[in-house]
């Protein structure tokens, strides 16, 4: 009988929450999810392949944290908890530049055209 692994920890929770931060930060969302979703059920062999990318992945993470993301990657959980908080994040993001880019409120006061009802226009 299998013994079911223990929850993360926090520390793990919030290195996780770095890494999906930093990932949305860089608009990687999409290829960190097929990634995620591709290597899940081969996680440890993935986790072993961390050392061949460690410069690459260096670019999100510190040495230390680099270490325990290795050992994080043969969980399937964190991998699953990785997928959510990236697509979490990358919905909030999306959320605030709708906000930030959408028009006036409807009924708000406008700018008036000035004497003549000519805005900008030279006689």
């Amino acid at each position: 009988m299998a013994s079911e692994a223990p929850a993360l920890a926090a520390e793990d929770l919030a290195l996780l929450e770095r890494v999906a931060a930093r990932v949305v930060e860089l608009h990687l969302e999409v290829p960190a999810i097929l990634t995620l979703e591709s290597v899940r059920p081969l996680s440890f062999v993935a986790s072993q392949a961390m050392i061949f990318f460690q410069p690459m992945v260096q670019a999100l993470l510190r040495f230390g944290d680099y270490q325990r993301f290795a050992v994080l990657a043969e969980r399937r959980d964190a991998l699953e908890a990785l997928s959510a908080l990236i697509e979490r994040r990358a919905e909030e993001s999306r959320a605030a530049r709708r906000t930030a880019s959408a028009g006036p409120v409807k009924g708000a006061p406008r700018a008036s055209a000035g004497p003549g009802g000519r805005a900008g226009k030279t006689r």
